[in-house]
């Protein structure tokens, strides 16, 4: 397929979006550069660095405690976007959403918070075998000190869940089933909605690590009926170091706090705090309130865009990308799920994956090696690590077949 076509396929003129990410025109290595690393942070859109930089020149100032016009301004700006964070998600209401790093700190304010006050011993969560190890880690932190279980939910060779066996993981034991819309190692689309009411009928609740899910699909917590949902800024296009959990007004209200100080009392005296109400109760101290107004520009920007349209493009990346790479001889990908996101990780027979990625940078190609945070991933596959190449709307299909150039290049170089 031709360069040409990869600015019109499907009516999408990806020429025009890239104008909007200057970061995509330079040149590394004096090569220019095909940026295919967006499930570790996305590229930003110039929106967004001008909503943030109009913060800083213009309205700076802290939030929520000020009577100044500065004040009010930031403060106005940040709140705003707590309700496109609700539109976004479908949330109930904007006190369903609550600002954090990332998804990350989600998941641990979830596991501390509700976690410690009703996970008892015995009790077990469900995680599964594809997840980020951010959706492990904080569930072994609970369950060592709870002296409760870990029960995994295995998955296919295809790098799909299996349903039957997570059925069977299910009891009366079960408190939470924490699972990732979509796996950042293979680009595996769970069938969350479905496992949500698995979950729900066994009596447990759930959490959605929606990290590299927001980026790429529509999502309704409504729709889907989860318990939480989590995602992170960096990953839509928005800055690092803020992101979003939702929760169910219900549950949020039932748990205590995670952190204390600043916004999240309503008093305070040396013999008792009361606390603030939702959302605020959940956060503590200033927050990232550039980084929230630009995450505001960033779900701005994929409103206008469109993320259906955008949903349709990567599906035509990653079907070029997955053929042009399946005729390179020696190269496997790891992770084909009969419903994917557009990741494309694999491995090259006799080449290790950090070679790959440092011969390909040398071409203006920018790729992640390792294990991706996904150890128990690539233990499931039996590799030490692999190449990913993780696309966006921002990609086109020359990158594509640069990156498919490439590989055959690392193959004469290796073999």
């Amino acid at each position: 397929m031709s360069a040409l076509s990869s600015t019109v396929a499907a009516g999408f003129d990806v020429e025009k979006i890239r104008e909007d990410f200057p970061v995509l025109k330079q040149k590394v290595h004096g090569k220019p550069l095909a940026y295919l690393d967006s499930a570790a942070t996305a590229q930003k859109p110039v929106a967004v660095m001008e909503a943030m930089r109009k913060f800083y020149e213009v309205d700076c100032a802290n939030i929520h405690r000020g009577v100044h016009e500065l004040s009010q301004r930031s403060t106005a700006a940040y709140e705003q976007t707590r309700a496109k964070v609700k539109q976004f998600l479908n949330a109930k209401s904007k006190s369903e959403t609550i600002f954090v790093r990332g998804t990350t700190e989600a998941i641990n304010l979830v596991a501390q918070s509700w976690g410690r006050k009703n996970v008892k011993p015995g009790d077990e969560i469900v995680v599964s075998a594809l997840e980020h190890h951010s959706n492990i880690v904080p569930w072994q932190i609970l369950c060592e000190e709870k002296e409760a279980k870990l029960r995994v939910i295995p998955m296919n060779d295809r790098g799909e869940l299996i349903l039957e066996e997570y059925e069977k993981l299910l009891g009366p034991r079960t408190r939470m089933v924490a699972v990732a819309h979509v796996s950042n190692a293979l680009g595996t689309i769970n069938p969350v909605k479905q496992m949500i009411e698995m979950a729900h009928r066994a009596g447990a609740l759930a959490l959605i690590d929606g990290a590299q899910a927001a980026p790429h699909m529509k999502v309704d917590v409504q729709a889907l009926d989860a318990d939480f949902y989590a995602f992170s800024g960096h990953k839509v296009c928005g800055p690092t170091g803020i992101g979003v959990l939702y929760g169910k007004a219900k549950l949020l209200n039932a748990m205590p706090p995670y952190q204390g100080g600043g916004d999240m009392i309503r008093t305070v005296t040396f013999e008792k705090t009361t606390y603030n109400e939702l959302p605020y109760k959940f956060e503590a101290g200033t927050p990232n309130i550039a980084g929230g107004i630009g995450l505001g520009a960033a779900l701005d920007y994929l409103g206008r865009v469109g993320l259906e349209r955008i949903a349709s493009y990567e599906h035509e990346l990653l079907a070029h990308g997955t053929e042009a790479l399946a005729a390179i001889p020696g190269l496997r990908i790891v992770g084909t799920a009969r419903e994917k996101a557009a990741v494309l990780s694999f491995v090259i027979e006799g080449i290790h994956p950090h070679d790959i990625g440092t011969v390909l940078d040398r071409m203006g190609i920018a790729v992640r090696t390792g294990h991706h945070c996904a150890q128990p991933v690539m233990d499931r596959f039996q590799i030490p690590a692999t190449t990913r190449a993780s696309l966006a709307f921002y990609n086109t299909l020359a990158e594509i077949d640069a990156l498919a150039a490439g590989l055959r290049k690392v193959k004469e170089i290796f073999t």
